[in-house]
């Protein structure tokens, strides 16, 4: 059984590296953002559980793909709207802190939701990019839009 576990565990994490080193600056940012929502909700569940150590541990890894999110946003070609973005994500941060400290269930819920919400947006956007460029891929990686991944 542990065995069957393992090759499972090693197939989804081959996928998911391939799906990394695959996917266009976009996608990146797409998969960021999930993977926070993913760990917040780890969070919050390890408080329904009163499993305090999956409580700091899904914190910690949604807060450090939450810094990843913040320093890797250019400012060219519009600051103002990376400075704004770059405050919605800082609140997300400073908002899972204190769900945490304080073991606040609807903080962690509230996180959820907007990053949810965020991932939404951000779908809306690609598709968006997707269509204005004829059906082509969004931006090939390296374009550099005002929302990249930097590497």
């Amino acid at each position: 059984m542990i065995e069957a576990m393992t090759v499972s565990s090693h197939s989804a994490n081959t996928y998911l590296r391939t799906r990394v080193l695959t996917a266009s600056r976009e996608e990146l940012r797409l998969l960021l953002i999930e993977g926070a929502i993913k760990f917040a909700m780890q969070a919050r569940e390890g408080l329904a559980a009163r499993n305090f150590e999956q409580v700091f541990s899904g914190t910690e890894n949604a807060r450090n793909i939450l810094v990843e999110l913040i320093t890797t946003i250019k400012d060219e070609p519009d600051p103002e709207l990376a400075a704004k973005v770059r405050s919605l994500y800082t609140f997300f941060y400073i908002r899972l802190n204190e769900a945490s400290f304080e073991k606040d269930a609807s903080k962690f819920d509230e996180v959820i939701g907007l990053l949810e919400y965020e991932r939404e947006t951000w779908i809306l956007l690609m598709q968006k990019l997707a269509s204005e460029g004829d059906g082509a891929e969004i931006e090939p990686q390296g374009s550099g839009g005002p929302f990249s991944v930097e590497g």
